[in-house]
């Protein structure tokens, strides 16, 4: 397609957007408000209790006494004024405002002896870790705050592949000492890490086993950089985190929780480097902040399979305004662990630059959970990597041959989604719903988007799906919307590019009730075929 004619699309698709944006019913207005922490205006500086801002010094002591004593007396700021600080992990205590003044680097330490093995959680699961830098458990009223910067030496924590450093830093990086496989094509930071990377079923506490057993492997379990568990007014403002061994933020079982204006940045080949995690929390809101990530950007999570459907906790009434994501995985995420559900999630206003998948949403076999009520609005996408729009429950498994299997309370289910006014300037593919032969995702509804793609849509496993002025600008058009067993589908007032080979392709014997209106058919040089049991009596076109 020329680029005028692209550019004219673009022009004419965005003026209906425009026009109809207004249209869409959507609004946090009935949400229960996250909550904001206050505090004493007493101020500790951490100086009063030894610390030195010599970027040698550890000052791990220092730090927590003034936490201590902070809390002990009531609560108010533990401020950390300029300087370069060394430390080690800190934990936080009830009333604490941590306060990093804008030249503060508050720098924890890579040596690993600092951090003891506790059991913490990974993904869903009860798992060994080293103690994270940063942690609070069963407290109120906490935030950490002010301008400045926390890095947590994440590059002595991580094990990285040959594929993800160019020749001159794989050779330095060898140099530097740490274990290479034998394969020579990962490189581990110690024999520790490896030999848990090797151990099976390691990164969870198997059954009659102690932390004990695990002092063999323990660089292995890397640590969440901050992670705040069970705690309830918590407020993250102005600070920026980078560098975290594994995730950055990790907020579990939170209530009332706002991250407000905040930066995250891991890079972008950090092994399981999500930006921020939020599992199983309530009431929530994340605004004006920026994340640049090596695995999942804004992600949602509630539980892993049936530890996660035992907690039985969701993610619900959380806010996403005004963010924006410079690469990552994913953009805005839900799962992989979602076995608790998600329900009652609001994103808007949001910019997603390089990141692999723009809008995310991944579940599996096994999981269970149930996400649902999820309402998205007024995003901007470019240079997707992959697909624009996901909906995907075959993550990490090839879907291979169709199997039919009993639905059970650990088959996931998606349904009742409100994507609207989406505009995405490059992606290999624009949207991908594929569901389960005996889950199909239901209730998907897309509406007012302009979608520049290598690939337009595919349909699987899905019923009750709408499309609703949607432009399909993609370069590959045979087909531009592709549909294996898709019933209940709605396409009105759908665009696509000039001369497309094939518009439709439909097929699966459970392809019915495919309805098409205000949709010009005869731009395509074939409407549509139907393959594997689909029938001619499934597509329904209408003016």
């Amino acid at each position: 397609m020329k680029l005028k004619q692209i550019a004219c699309c673009v022009s004419m698709a965005l003026a209906t957007l425009t026009s109809t944006a207004q249209k869409t019913n959507y609004s946090w207005d009935n949400l229960p408000k996250a909550a904001k922490p206050t505090f004493k205006k007493d101020t500790f500086n951490i100086l009063k209790y030894g610390a030195v801002a010599d970027g040698i010094t550890l000052n791990t002591k220092s730090i927590n006494d003034a936490i201590d004593a902070c809390s002990k007396k009531g609560g108010g700021v533990v401020l950390v004024p300029q300087g370069f600080w060394m430390t080690g992990p800190i934990v936080f205590k009830s009333n604490v405002n941590l306060h990093l003044n804008g030249a503060a680097l508050l720098q924890f330490t890579n040596d690993k002896s600092q951090y003891p093995l506790v059991i913490g959680n990974w993904e869903g699961h009860p798992s060994p870790r080293n103690q994270s830098p940063i942690s609070g458990t069963d407290l109120t009223n906490i935030a950490i705050t002010g301008e400045g910067i926390i890095d947590g030496h994440g590059e002595a924590w991580r094990y990285i592949g040959k594929d993800k450093l160019t020749e001159p830093e794989w050779k330095q990086l060898v140099a530097s000492g740490g274990i290479v496989s034998e394969d020579k094509k990962t490189w581990y930071p110690s024999e520790s890490f490896m030999k848990g990377a090797k151990t099976k079923d390691a990164i969870s506490i198997q059954p009659g086993k102690t932390l004990k057993d695990y002092e063999d492997m323990k660089d292995f379990f890397r640590a969440n950089m901050v992670v705040f568990n069970n705690c309830k007014k918590v407020l993250l403002q102005n600070t920026t985190f980078r560098n975290s061994p594994a995730w950055c933020l990790h907020m579990l079982l939170c209530e009332d929780l706002t991250l407000l204006n905040v930066t995250v940045h891991t890079e972008w080949n950090a092994q399981n480097g999500d930006a921020i995690d939020v599992e199983s929390c309530k009431n929530v809101l994340i605004e004006g902040s920026n994340f640049s990530s090596g695995d999942d950007g804004i992600c949602v999570k509630s539980g892993r399979d049936e530890d996660g459907r035992k907690r039985g906790i969701p993610t619900e009434n959380m806010v996403v305004h005004n963010c924006t994501v410079y690469r990552g995985h994913g953009g805005f995420v839900i799962g992989s662990e979602m076995s608790g559900g998600a329900k009652n999630i609001f994103v808007s206003e949001c910019t997603f630059i390089g990141t692999d998948i723009g809008l995310r949403f991944k579940t599996t076999r096994g999981r269970g959970g149930i996400v649902e009520k999820i309402y998205i609005k007024n995003i901007s996408m470019k240079d997707i990597l992959h697909e624009a729009i996901l909906f995907d429950m075959y993550y990490m498994v090839k879907a291979g041959k169709k199997e039919l299997k009993p639905v059970t309370e650990a088959t996931p289910q998606f349904k009742d989604f409100y994507v609207s006014d989406i505009v995405c300037d490059g992606a290999e593919k624009a949207i991908m719903i594929r569901g389960l032969p005996e889950m199909s995702i239901k209730g998907i509804h897309l509406e007012n988007m302009v979608l520049k793609s290598d690939k337009g849509a595919e349909i699987i496993e899905a019923d009750d799906i709408s499309l609703k002025n949607i432009s399909l600008l993609s370069k590959d058009t045979n087909p531009s919307i592709f549909i294996d067993n898709g019933s209940n589908l709605s396409f009105d007032n759908i665009k696509y590019t000039n001369n497309a080979g094939l518009l439709f392709s439909i097929n699966g014997d459970k392809s019915a009730q495919i309805k098409v209106r205000k949709t010009d058919v005869s731009k395509a040089a074939k409407q549509a075929e139907f393959n594997n049991g689909a029938t001619e009596k499934a597509l329904i076109l209408s003016n």
